[in-house]
């Protein structure tokens, strides 16, 4: 995805954590930002950090010149360990951010299954003093899990046609909280066709518009 991207190894803890690290080019973006971490979608339906949402919230974060991270989680790809029901994948996600966030503005997301893992991440990490600078959750699933109360700033994004988490059970979790959501038009769970407009949405929200001399290459 970029020309400064690097596999990287943690220690998680259920064994080894197979990590995808995006760089910034600092010769054309002058300074890093912060940086991001992203949660890809539910392991046992095939999700994985090379999924093109995650890659997608990856590349709109690089572009605006943070150092973007994914992972795989326990039991997915060369990350050891199995599938703990979404409780593990918690920790395996804290492991990350433990490992991998940099100083500064710091943002952590996912999408799908990862949204909720994200939300429940965040909410233990400002518990010990040390939160997000913001969140980003696209379709998070809300319809199966257990999502946290985030800030009132977080980010929500889901498809209005999604077809595997119903957009009335995002409303359903985010109307008590009085936090908006962005609904893209005729976009389903996975985003097809309108994977360009998500990006923008996203870089949008942050009032980040890409820097000089990035691309999507």
């Amino acid at each position: 995805m970029n020309p400064r991207s690097e596999s990287v190894t943690i220690a998680g803890p259920a064994g080894t954590l197979q990590c995808a690290v995006d760089h910034p080019d600092e010769d054309r973006t002058g300074s890093r930002r912060g940086s991001a971490v992203f949660c890809h979608p539910h392991p046992l339906f095939g999700g994985t950090m090379s999924n093109k949402v995650v890659v997608t919230l990856a590349r709109a974060f690089v572009q605006m010149g943070y150092v973007a991270v994914r992972f795989n989680f326990r039991g997915i790809g060369s990350s050891a360990g199995r599938w703990d029901e979404g409780r593990g994948e918690i920790d395996d996600a804290l492991a990350v951010v433990a490992a991998l966030r940099r100083p500064g503005p710091f943002v952590l997301g996912g999408f799908s299954f990862g949204g909720y893992v994200a939300s429940q991440a965040a909410a233990r990490l400002a518990a010990r003093g040390e939160a997000a600078s913001r969140l980003v959750l696209v379709a998070p699933a809300a319809q199966n899990f257990a999502l946290a109360d985030v800030p009132a700033d977080t980010l929500v994004v889901h498809g209005e046609s999604d077809d595997v988490v119903a957009l009335a059970a995002v409303f359903d979790w985010a109307r008590p909280l009085a936090l908006p959501v962005t609904v893209i038009p005729g976009a389903g769970h996975f985003f097809h066709g309108q994977i360009t407009l998500l990006k923008t949405v996203v870089q949008r929200a942050w009032n980040f518009p890409p820097l000089p001399g990035t691309s999507d290459a």
